[in-house]
């Protein structure tokens, strides 16, 4: 019995980075030029991942499912395309998505694949539109889930409202809504504790009375970079000083780890807040997403593992 030509198997964010780079630099950034600034973002991390290998284990395509419930970054290898592939990639992902409880997956397609996507059952919707200069159309397609399958994700609550930031207003404004929901707690990915937004007096009260609320409340904060805040002593440091084993702090220390470009904040609820750029205040999110919100809380939890508490950071003797 000869072995397979190739197989599709489950990848992860650090581990498999470097296979499912070789795949996207190859395919995206040589062949169709797309600038590397923007084929790495913030999702990689949190998303779920699929590899096509072939028969030696060598990494021949990849695609990615998103906490945006979103397939994205499909990519096969020249000389494997037209060899069923993709579509082992594009079902393999389908049914991950199932797996997860989406009741739809979206996928946005380059305009010369819109075919081999509607071969899979997807329908396209909404206007063209240019990504990295090359047209698009998004699709979707509806996850019909057997009566008695379980629902590894909550299906949203349709009464859950919709966050969006565009501005600096806007984003102080979903992160105040996010923290002030939690029930014991929030977790929240930062690249330096932010001041312009988390030194806001409004923010400051919200995380401080939640702090106080009682027995069971946690706050942990995961920031890349402490030492401005260390320095420019920043306002949230005296209450984490002061109640150390509500407020956690920890530092990422792995290179991959600290090479995430976004942030985000969770609570306990399902609502999360998540930029895909740290540095914009472009941000969405949801009061109650338990799909998005548990994979955002899955990579927060194995990045908190591999960290190391913030040095500097002393309880105040009081």
């Amino acid at each position: 019995m000869t072995a397979p030509e190739f197989s599709v198997i489950p990848a992860s964010w650090p581990r498999d980075a470097l296979a499912l780079r070789s795949v996207r630099e190859t395919v995206f950034i040589e062949e169709q030029q797309i600038p590397p600034e923007e084929e790495w973002d913030a999702l990689d991390p949190p998303s779920h991942h699929l590899l096509a290998l072939d028969r030696n284990g060598c990494p021949i395509g990849c695609a990615r499912l998103t906490p945006e419930r979103r397939i994205g970054r499909m990519a096969v290898l020249k000389a494997w395309r037209g060899k069923g592939v993709g579509m082992a990639l594009l079902q393999q992902a389908i049914a991950e998505a199932r797996a997860l409880g989406w009741r739809e997956v979206e996928l946005s397609a380059q305009e010369y694949a819109i075919g081999f996507y509607e071969r899979a059952g997807f329908a396209a919707y909404g206007e063209r539109y240019l990504d990295a200069g090359i047209p698009h159309r998004m699709m979707r397609m509806a996850l019909v889930l057997p009566p008695d399958a379980p629902l590894l994700r909550p299906a949203d609550d349709p009464d859950a409202e919709a966050l969006r930031a565009t501005d600096a207003a806007t984003l102080a404004a979903a992160a105040l809504r996010i923290i002030t929901d939690a029930r014991h707690g929030f977790a929240l990915h930062t690249p330096d504790l932010e001041p312009d937004l988390f030194e806001q007096p409004a923010l400051l009260e919200a995380i401080r009375r939640l702090a106080v609320r009682g027995r069971g409340t946690q706050v942990r904060i995961l920031v890349q970079d402490p030492e401005p805040a260390l320095r420019n002593g920043h306002r949230l440091l005296a209450l984490i000083q002061r109640l150390p084993s509500i407020l956690l702090v920890r530092q990422p220390v792995e290179e991959a780890d600290r090479q995430y470009a976004g942030a985000f904040l969770i609570n306990d609820r399902g609502g999360y807040l998540q930029r895909t750029v740290a540095s914009r205040p472009q941000a969405h999110g949801s009061t109650h997403a338990p799909g998005p919100c548990a994979q955002l809380a899955g990579y927060f939890e194995q990045v908190w593992n591999r960290a190391q508490p913030v040095q500097g950071l002393h309880p105040l003797q009081i």
